[in-house]
């Protein structure tokens, strides 16, 4: 399992760690076999609102996004259920998105940031939440993960 950061994101190094963790985590927990290889970047909000503009035609700011390498691939499932390497994808995360939107769920900045990348994750390996059911599920299993990482999410 590789990740791959940013310049920006080794200003937050200890992520790396974690998202190794919930990498794994995320694998273990849909039982996929595959070795994933995800590219993180951790951007600023004129650049997340950039990227939003020109890939989603959303003039506005988001906390994430995941561009799936996979989406229009007719082999995604079976390619999931392989144990190759395999590029799932890139995903921006908004840190300054993230730090304003922690307090309004009571988060920390760590438990945000980790969620996101669940979030983030989980669309590159072909979760939406298009519909309220698919987003009821979505955000069981992103809150599975994050319990079962046992990540102290406070410190």
């Amino acid at each position: 399992m590789k990740l791959y950061f940013s310049t920006y994101a080794k200003d937050y190094k200890e992520y790396e760690t974690l998202f190794q963790i919930l990498l794994e985590k995320t694998m273990k927990h849909l039982g996929l076999k595959i070795n994933p290889i995800v590219s993180i970047d951790l951007v600023d909000e004129d650049s997340i609102h950039e990227l939003n503009l020109k890939y989603r035609g959303i003039d506005n700011s988001t906390d994430v996004l995941s561009f799936a390498y996979l989406d229009d691939n007719l082999e995604r499932a079976n390619i999931l259920r392989s144990e190759d390497e395999v590029e799932l994808g890139d995903i921006c995360i908004c840190v300054d998105v993230a730090k304003r939107n922690a307090p309004t769920y009571n988060y920390s900045l760590k438990r945000e940031l980790c969620f996101l990348f669940v979030h983030g994750l989980l669309h590159l390996i072909g979760y939406t939440h298009e519909h309220d059911d698919m987003d009821n599920i979505m955000f069981r299993i992103q809150e599975e993960i994050l319990e079962e990482s046992e990540i102290d999410y406070d410190r």
